[in-house]
């Protein structure tokens, strides 16, 4: 018997069946056998004179019959006819080819999803921030559903040290931009989809202009600005903001500013945390790890809230916060509601607006001294007294370093008679970030004037010294 997929809007016809057996040796047969078993699908089926209707289409395989004997296209045992009717709903004017059909086959079947909430992916528009360790998984796996329209923001660059967790990207991608990496993945993974990068940090002066023309925003950051940015621009423009978060064994994942069919607005991020921890409280990924697998587990998740959002199906986590331990392999769900004193949302919020981001999560933007590679490399030549600062976490010192003493930027602080005020004190990490914020509360809490960070980190120190090899 060969198999029929029913549609969506006829399986109300068929008692919600998708897959129905049916035995005949050509579509018609197929098709008078399946209008005999189910009455009421005749007037939709077939006319008057044995044809299709002008708004139903016949697949046997990935052939159109049109293509084909039409009604007399021969059809075997192990053959899937798929009835497709032309579909509306907020998805006008979009259509999935031949081949998409076949692709998403195994979504098309499932009757809570089917061929309407295949069209409603391909129609959408979803804005990911970031494409690290939480944006690899999402990012691949919303293209391999099918969302038709894929933004990505990231100005930063593939490195070694990435790959053990973002598995977007391979050893032939470091040293690129990571939105021009994943952009060429995810086309090589699904090309019937459009990729559109933005080679550039998110930051409050490009944040409204950017998640304006999407539907849906996901926050792969990794930062305390830049999540309170998404969140307060999400509320600015009405969007959904699909969150998530990992830090070293434990995940978590939520649905920000969803609204529901009865247009009901749910909690956003500032209902759970008001305003941010203090600073050095939580380190990011590269102070504090993370193991590698965690990403792929909470990014898949955060995908499946956007593909719940942008469908309708299921319910999505509104209104609630999941979160996930992987060393005992527990998992909660805690209720949230509106907190009343949200500065957005509240009873006493004011109209909301962007702001600097670095400063509210107590990242001072005072201007900091900083040292080039080549510059650095002079100094070291030059005979002049100086200090040289490692503010890495020990693994990374001890597996590469400048020969500077370690102290870790999360003591930076509790150690800082270690650093000397008589003469000039280089402060490195990888790549800056970490030294410059270093830096920032050393001369903010213990009064230092003659600290530079080292731009580029120790990167750009072994770039500049292969330039000069």
């Amino acid at each position: 018997m060969a198999k029929v997929f029913i549609p969506t809007p006829l399986r109300k016809f068929t008692d919600q069946q998708s897959d129905i057996a049916i035995a005949g040796a050509t579509v018609s047969e197929i098709l008078e056998q399946l209008v005999e078993r189910f009455p009421s699908l005749k007037q939709y089926l077939i006319t008057s004179d044995g044809q299709l209707p002008p708004f139903i289409n016949v697949f046997v395989g990935e052939e159109d019959i049109r293509n084909l004997q039409r009604m007399e296209t021969e059809v075997s045992s192990d053959t899937l006819v798929s009835i497709i009717p032309a579909i509306a709903g907020g998805s006008e004017g979009v259509i999935l080819s031949k081949k998409e059909l076949a692709r998403y086959d195994r979504h098309i079947t499932i009757p809570e999803f089917g061929l309407e909430g295949q069209i409603k992916l391909k129609s959408s528009k979803v804005l990911v921030i970031g494409s690290g360790g939480l944006g690899s998984p999402l990012l691949l796996y919303l293209a391999a559903a099918g969302v038709g329209h894929i933004g990505i923001v990231d100005f930063d660059s593939v490195q070694d040290s990435n790959l053990h967790r973002q598995v977007l990207f391979g050893e032939e991608e470091v040293g690129m931009p990571k939105v021009d990496a994943a952009k060429k993945k995810l086309e090589s993974l699904n090309p019937y989809i459009t990729i559109k990068v933005y080679k550039e940090r998110f930051s409050f002066k490009n944040a409204l202009s950017l998640v304006e023309e999407y539907d849906v925003v996901a926050d792969g950051t990794d930062n305390f600005p830049t999540r309170y940015l998404v969140n307060d621009v999400c509320v600015l423009k009405g969007k959904t903001n699909i969150y998530a978060s990992i830090f070293q064994f434990e995940g978590q994942v939520s649905v920000f500013n969803f609204k529901d069919r009865d247009g009901n607005i749910g909690p956003n991020y500032r209902d759970l945390y008001e305003s941010p921890p203090p600073l050095g409280l939580v380190p990011s990924c590269a102070e504090g790890g993370v193991l590698g697998v965690l990403p792929g587990i909470i990014g898949s998740m955060q995908a499946l809230e956007v593909i719940k959002v942008i469908t309708g199906v299921g319910q999505p986590l509104s209104g609630k916060l999941f979160t996930f331990d992987a060393l005992s392999f527990s998992s909660r769900t805690f209720m949230l509601k509106k907190n009343p004193s949200n500065p957005l949302t509240g009873k006493t919020s004011i109209e909301p607006s962007l702001f600097d981001y670095e400063h509210f999560c107590g990242f001072h933007n005072h201007e900091i001294k900083e040292i080039t590679a080549e510059e650095f490399r002079c100094l070291m030549g030059s005979g002049e007294d100086y200090q040289l600062v490692d503010v890495r976490e020990a693994h990374e010192y001890y597996a590469n370093n400048l020969s500077g003493i370690l102290i870790p930027m999360g003591k930076i602080l509790n150690c800082s008679h270690q650093i000397r005020r008589d003469v000039k004190v280089i402060i490195h990490c990888k790549a800056g970030g970490r030294s410059a914020r270093a830096i920032r509360s050393l001369e903010e809490e213990k009064g230092y004037e003659n600290l530079y960070n080292l731009k580029g980190g120790i990167e750009a120190v072994m770039a500049c010294k292969l330039e000069n090899a």
